[in-house]
């Protein structure tokens, strides 16, 4: 909604706030891939030592999976950022 000049503004919605909102959770959800491709990793190293190299395998795969999720929230950031030239 826009403001009018009826309401003085009382039912202005500020997509500022939305995207502010946005942000906020794309952070989160990158932070959150991140700590789970490092879990994974660290699950990987974890087998690798212990012999299960497949296991070692699947959790290096998961890993690289969180990472490539987490560097799309990154770059939607990113692009935000720049388009605001923040």
């Amino acid at each position: 909604m826009t403001r009018d000049s009826n309401l003085s503004g009382i039912f202005r919605i500020d997509s500022s706030f939305h995207e502010n909102q946005k942000a906020v959770a794309n952070h989160k959800k990158a932070a959150d891939h991140y700590h789970l491709a490092s879990r994974s990793h660290l699950a990987a190293a974890h087998h690798h030592e212990a012999g299960a190299f497949q296991i070692a395998a699947e959790n290096t795969v998961a890993a690289y999976g969180h990472s490539l999720l987490a560097r799309e929230y990154q770059k939607e950031l990113a692009k935000n950022y720049a388009l605001k030239n923040v």
